[in-house]
């Protein structure tokens, strides 16, 4: 039996080669062995960069090499579905960035071409969730460690006006509830362990770039509620509050935790004791590589089920509703 798995990453984007490529490598159980590119001069030279075996110049040659297992699929949200499809197609497991497509519809494409390679993994890279502090926060509000669950705040936000970036392009899935929003929408999901009933929000748009810079929604989950904004042109910033009726759990750095630093977040306990939880340093996107690669070694189920990708995507569908009718809106089921 392998005791890693072999990684092929497909794209030479700006989050592989200088998040996840740099901490999978330093990870148990992962083995990048090659990486592609449109173009063979810059597949090149990033794999003498990071120090790659294997360079390809197009995705297909990458996902015809046998040597590879699985694929982390970072390219931009328009390719996602049909990138790792391809990937799925040609016996490699899947790892894709979120968020996982375009639209839930879409979503439910790569949902249906997993199930039919139930010998594959398939999972979406929220990276966040694996990180001890999110685990710790889920075992707090599960045994107790506030109360009743009530609400959760959350704020998520950064500045960039370049028209040439991605993130700006609205036609290939840009925008604010899509690059950054869909994170508050998942910790929301993640700590309820359940689906919103309906939401309402406001969704305001950039005049040139057709790209939403500034969304704040609530999220009704019939038990409890949460509340969120994001921002592409905001002061950089991203906190956490999880409340319950005797207790809260705030989280500083929620979602790019740092992988060269401590992390932080305090318990404030039924007695009015507010604890300081401090977090070894460690590399969350490590975690999740080695994770994936350890579902895959035992046969084992991914720590999140690809069906999560698609509730996400409904959320924010239905945010978006709900900003274009002036209403709330209801969540539609996962399960159709």
């Amino acid at each position: 039996m392998a005791d890693k798995i072999r990684w092929g990453i497909i794209s030479t984007a700006k989050i592989g080669t200088e998040k996840v490529i740099p901490a999978m490598q330093q990870a148990q159980f992962c083995d990048i062995v090659a990486i592609a590119s449109r173009t063979q001069q810059k597949a090149d030279a990033t794999a003498a960069e990071l120090g790659i075996p294997k360079a390809y110049g197009s995705y297909e040659d990458l996902l015809a090499d046998p040597d590879i297992d699985a694929v982390y699929n970072p390219l931009p949200n328009h390719l996602h579905v049909p990138v790792s499809i391809q990937a799925l197609e040609a016996g490699k497991h899947v790892l894709c960035e979120k968020p996982i497509a375009l639209t839930s519809e879409e979503g439910q494409q790569l949902v249906d071409a997993a199930a039919a390679h139930p010998e594959l993994k398939c999972m979406e890279a929220f990276m966040y969730r694996h990180h001890p502090q999110w685990q710790k926060a889920r075992e707090i509000v599960r045994s107790g460690g506030i109360g009743t669950l009530t609400t959760i705040n959350s704020f998520f936000s950064y500045f960039n006006d370049d028209p040439n970036n991605i993130r700006n392009m609205a036609d290939i899935g840009g925008g604010g509830l899509m690059d950054i929003g869909c994170y508050p929408i998942s910790v929301s999901r993640f700590i309820f362990a359940a689906e919103p009933n309906r939401v309402s929000g406001i969704v305001e748009f950039h005049p040139e770039f057709g790209t939403d810079i500034l969304s704040s929604a609530i999220l009704d989950f019939g038990c409890g509620t949460s509340t969120f904004t994001c921002s592409t042109q905001l002061a950089p910033y991203q906190r956490v509050n999880i409340y319950g009726d005797q207790g809260r759990i705030e989280i500083e750095i929620p979602f790019n935790a740092p992988p060269d630093a401590p992390c932080k977040m305090w318990h404030q306990k039924s007695s009015g004791e507010i604890e300081e939880l401090v977090f070894d340093v460690c590399d969350q996107y490590g975690i999740q590589g080695d994770l994936f690669s350890r579902a895959v070694l035992d046969n084992t189920d991914v720590p999140t089920p690809i069906t999560d990708a698609v509730g996400n995507m409904k959320v924010i569908e239905a945010i978006r509703r709900c900003s274009e009718n002036n209403s709330w809106e209801a969540v539609e089921s996962i399960h159709g």
